[in-house]
């Protein structure tokens, strides 16, 4: 049987300083593990300082060992390529979990037990498992019901605007319909996973705010009864699919086998969380981190209306400069060294991606806007390797669809400044983006 992770990980120890000591003296400039320095979105000028001045860099936490935050694309490049070094088993994939008593049972083992925290040779194996789903054939079948459904979002906006949000009306929903096609979720529960992914966006602070005796408890009772409800969900769709396969991904996950047994259920809380948070959340924040840009440098905004064909180029550049998937962690597996700094074995080492996407070295004059950028596709927003996202195809595709209509029908289309970014130190989470349509 497949080994829960979750039972397995090394825990985490009390703050201490790293086992060879710091190569790089110099502290970082805001507290990375701090989920409300995000509220104002990704602090690129500490990234950018860090990388400069310690691109291997010691963090501390408050009540954790402290982690290594790589800032350089060649850095994160290597890491991500090095499976061997550097596991995403041994830890997970978060900075932490969490003191014991912020932790809910069922999100927390769910959090290590899926493909996304499995080494070789077992995630792999999991992998192809979900390959048919992502593949440029199936891709291209599901557009056409993507461009429907960007139609109809649109009709509806038009009805209701010309100011509004355009994260309920436009980036939640798209998502959530793609993935309810991949996943063969009835119309009817579809606005479900839209109310179960506002209460994960903030599962981090209510739960840290619940422990201290901070949170609302009529939230507190909404949230954990939203949670349980979306596992109990998962569970009966997956076994349902066991019993009756479909052709969906559902059905593929409900019945992989590894080394010829089935999935644990634990794995299957696992699948499904994986599932519904990162196909929904990042493409929805990708989603509305496009549209901020386009506001804030409108001479590229025209450039796309003048020349539709820069579209495909437009969407690597503004996930290049969104970069909704904030770190990924490793765990090293053994003592190692990156550019000059050793590194002990079970130390964590974190991959900042918007650093790695604005490092100039890669990317010249990495935080201008820039749709006709030549190596815009060279961004690792999606990380690299074995562990590359498995949906990166659908988000490109759904954020090409996406503007492909709404410069056609809204080209005057601005945001009015009014944004929301939830506190999370994992996803870039835009909460509220107020549009103005302009002129019909």
């Amino acid at each position: 049987m497949l080994e829960l992770v979750s039972t397995a990980a090394q825990e985490d120890s009390p703050p201490q300083e790293p086992s060879f000591g710091r190569h790089y003296d110099f502290v970082p400039p805001v507290q990375l593990s701090d989920y409300m320095v995000y509220t104002n979105g990704q602090p690129y000028e500490a990234y950018a300082r860090m990388r400069e001045n310690a691109p291997v860099c010691w963090c501390t936490e408050d009540e954790f060992s402290g982690f290594w935050a790589l800032t350089r694309y060649e850095d994160i490049r290597a890491v991500e390529l090095d499976m061997t070094t550097f596991s995403s088993q041994r830890g997970g994939i978060n900075m932490n979990y969490g003191p014991p008593e912020t932790r809910h049972p069922l999100l927390n083992r769910a959090a290590f037990d899926n493909m996304i925290c499995l080494d070789a040779p077992v995630h792999l194996q999991l992998r192809r498992e979900h390959m048919p789903f992502f593949t440029a054939s199936y891709v291209a079948d599901l557009r056409k019901k993507v461009d429907a459904q960007v139609t109809k979002l649109l009709d509806d906006m038009a009805a209701k605007g010309p100011v509004l949000d355009l994260v309920e009306n436009f980036s939640a929903e798209l998502p959530l319909f793609t993935l309810s096609e991949i996943l063969g979720i009835p119309e009817a529960d579809r606005p479900k996973l839209v109310r179960w992914m506002h209460y994960l966006e903030l599962a981090q602070d209510a739960l840290t705010r619940d422990a201290v005796g901070e949170m609302d408890p009529a939230f507190m009772f909404e949230f954990l009864t939203n949670v349980q409800e979306m596992f109990d969900y998962g569970q009966s769709m997956l076994q349902a699919r066991r019993t009756e396969p479909r052709n969906d991904l559902l059905s593929a996950i409900a019945n992989a086998e590894i080394n010829g047994a089935p999935l644990p259920d634990e794995f299957l809380d696992g699948s499904w969380l994986l599932i519904v948070f990162a196909g929904n959340d990042t493409t929805r924040n990708s989603i509305s981190g496009s549209m901020r840009l386009l506001s804030q440098f409108p001479d590229q905004k025209q450039k796309l209306i003048q020349d539709a064909s820069l579209l495909p180029n437009f969407v690597h550049e503004a996930i290049r400069m969104v970069s909704p998937v904030i770190y990924m962690r490793r765990t090293a597996t053994c003592d190692t060294e990156i550019r000059g700094q050793r590194i002990a074995e079970g130390e964590k080492v974190l991959m900042y991606y918007g650093a790695a996407n604005r490092d100039p070295a890669v990317f010249e004059e990495p935080d201008n806007f820039d749709v006709t950028r030549e190596n815009a596709k060279e961004h690792i927003a999606f990380g690299l390797g074995p562990h590359v996202c498995l949906g990166q195809r659908i988000a490109n595709m759904q954020l090409e669809a996406a503007f492909q209509q709404i410069l056609a029908r809204f080209p005057d289309v601005v945001c009015n400044g009014d944004v929301k970014i939830a506190p999370s130190n994992f996803v870039h989470a835009i909460s509220y983006l107020e549009v103005d349509l302009g002129k019909r």
